[in-house]
């Protein structure tokens, strides 16, 4: 089972499990990875082809290292057994929350690495928990909580200077989600906008009122059809619509800050830093981007604030 620390287990019945989307180590398990993301359905090789070309171009995805990390320096602060897991890949959730049954944790707080979409994350796991004997508190979504948006609000005031705010468009990022899932009542896009104006509100202070933003949805699928051959509509705006939105009100500048994501991974590496800055420079706009919280001492910080009423809970 993942060790946040790699030493001997802490004393006691409860645990802090943190749980992130997922990805891949060995690139020769994209096309299984890519079936679990698509529910299923096989990945085209044409697609898997693709999406190794996307790795390869950002030397592997950091993503699993750093939840290592993330998991370590949580446990340090909290002086509980932190594990990590992925939710569509190895380590899968359900296997580590056994694991954790195993060793006699029977209260463990699930943590998602996934701010906007913590419910997705509670639903999935609590199956497994229950096989596992396991009392399972999971967060809610915290994407608004306000050391959260002010992490993000500083790691963006790192690229704008107050006498760039005039030429400058803060473009805030989250991946996207097929459309039909923020139809059926999904608050997604609810918890997107709330956090981007939050954060918005905080730049403002410090950087100037004329600092402007947009909210972009980012990676739609690389295939637009998903399982069945069904068409798939995807929440927008995109990127390249926002982009064109930022270059006809005149800006000379773009700053992509991907707010819906907590560490670096082929979203941001290459979707962002690699296809974005594409983007933007056909455009004539000069493209900087907001740095990752990663495993940084702030984001532990929030971390430990959403896991501690949750181990006086579990």
């Amino acid at each position: 089972m993942p060790r946040a620390s790699g030493g001997d287990i802490l004393p006691g019945t409860s645990a802090v499990l943190v749980v992130s989307h997922g990805t891949v180590d060995d690139l020769d398990d994209l096309a299984a990875f890519a079936t679990q993301v698509r529910r299923g359905s096989p990945p085209s090789p044409e697609l898997v082809a693709e999406l190794r070309r996307r790795y390869v171009a950002i030397g592997g995805s950091p993503l699993n290292a750093i939840n290592a990390r993330v998991a370590e320096k949580l446990e340090r602060r909290l002086g509980v057994p932190v594990a990590w897991a992925n939710r569509l890949w190895r380590p899968y959730a359900r296997d580590v929350l056994a694991a954790l049954g195993r060793e006699g944790k029977t209260r463990v707080a699930l943590v998602p690495l996934a701010q906007h979409s913590a419910h997705v994350y509670a639903e999935d796991a609590r199956p497994a928990a229950l096989e596992a004997g396991i009392t399972l508190a999971c967060a809610a979504n915290w994407g608004r909580s306000s050391k959260l948006c002010g992490a993000f609000a500083e790691r963006i005031a790192r690229v704008v200077a107050p006498a760039d705010a005039g030429s400058t468009v803060v473009v805030m990022t989250a991946h996207s989600l097929p459309k039909a899932i923020v139809d059926r009542g999904d608050p997604y896009a609810h918890e997107v906008a709330h956090a981007a104006d939050a954060i918005a509100a905080r730049l403002r202070e410090h950087i100037g009122p004329s600092l402007r933003h947009a909210v972009a949805y980012q990676s739609q699928g690389l295939a637009t059809n998903g399982p069945g051959g069904r068409p798939v509509e995807w929440l927008g705006p995109d990127l390249p619509t926002t982009l064109d939105r930022v270059q006809a009100g005149g800006a000379a500048r773009v700053v992509l800050a991907p707010i819906g994501f907590l560490a670096d991974h082929v979203e941001i590496l290459y979707d962002l830093d690699v296809d974005a800055r594409r983007l933007a420079e056909e455009r004539g706009l000069t493209y900087a981007r907001a740095p990752s919280l990663n495993a940084d001492d702030d984001l532990i910080d929030v971390l430990a604030d959403v896991a501690r009423p949750l181990l006086a809970d579990a």
